[in-house]
């Protein structure tokens, strides 16, 4: 890790978990003395990768599972963050505990900002440059140069 813990944080997996020069963790802000960031690869082919000059606010929940949660240069992110590479548990019933759920890759991209209380689940790609607003849920791909909120996240307009 190359970056800067300004808030307690939990490394956890046995995939790989690469930091730039980046920070987790502000202070003054909101939840900095009652929480801590969370950022596991669960499994071996999990990979997570924050690129440089990324800043995530107090209490970032990043697990990815089996596949990839990668988030690009420059980008800011608010507190109560969270993004998810896998549902964990299947949907069927009968299959949640057998460990075939899916994982798929997040792609969060350079120069995104992201405010408060969003959780991005698997699959999605952010595109750069794009702003997504307090409280949403992404579950589908947002392009570059949007911003976009609500629950599910729609765009709302384009940036210039």
């Amino acid at each position: 890790m190359q970056g800067r813990l300004k808030q307690p944080a939990l490394f956890s997996g046995r995939g790989e978990i690469r930091i730039g020069r980046s920070t987790i963790g502000v202070w003054p802000s909101p939840f900095f003395l009652n929480g801590y960031a969370h950022i596991e690869a669960r499994e071996v082919t999990a990979k997570i990768v924050i690129g440089a000059n990324s800043h995530l606010n107090n209490n970032a929940v990043l697990i990815a599972e089996r596949s990839s949660i990668s988030i690009g240069d420059n980008t800011l992110i608010g507190h109560n963050f969270s993004a998810y590479d896998s549902d964990f548990h299947c949907l069927e019933p009968s299959l949640r505990s057998s460990g075939l759920q899916q994982s798929q890759a997040v792609s969060i991209g350079s120069n995104v900002f992201i405010g408060a209380d969003v959780t991005v689940l698997k699959g999605v790609c952010i595109g750069d440059n794009s702003v997504i607003a307090n409280g949403s849920i992404v579950n589908s791909d947002i392009p570059e140069n949007v911003v976009a909120g609500g629950i599910p996240a729609k765009i709302l307009r384009t940036l210039a």
